[in-house]
């Protein structure tokens, strides 16, 4: 029986937020956000501030306990 892989998969994961980041700035999704609020402002500008700062975010999580080469466990 083979040992599980005990190491962290940052690999898959950040390919996984890669793929999030496409399908939420994919072109249907950006025009549902294109949409008027009540004030008469349009919901785009928002919509592409959160979704740019959730990706951020989650690539500076995944990210920060990602050991570098030459690092011991």
């Amino acid at each position: 029986m083979r040992e599980p892989d005990k190491r962290p998969r940052h690999q898959e994961r950040l390919l996984a937020l890669l793929l999030l980041a496409l399908a939420l700035f994919s072109p249907p999704l950006v025009i549902i956000a294109d949409r008027s609020l009540p004030s008469g402002l349009s919901a785009l500008p928002l919509y592409l501030l959160l979704v740019w700062a959730l990706v951020i975010g989650l690539a500076a999580w995944l990210l920060e306990g990602t050991p570098r080469e030459g690092d011991k466990e």
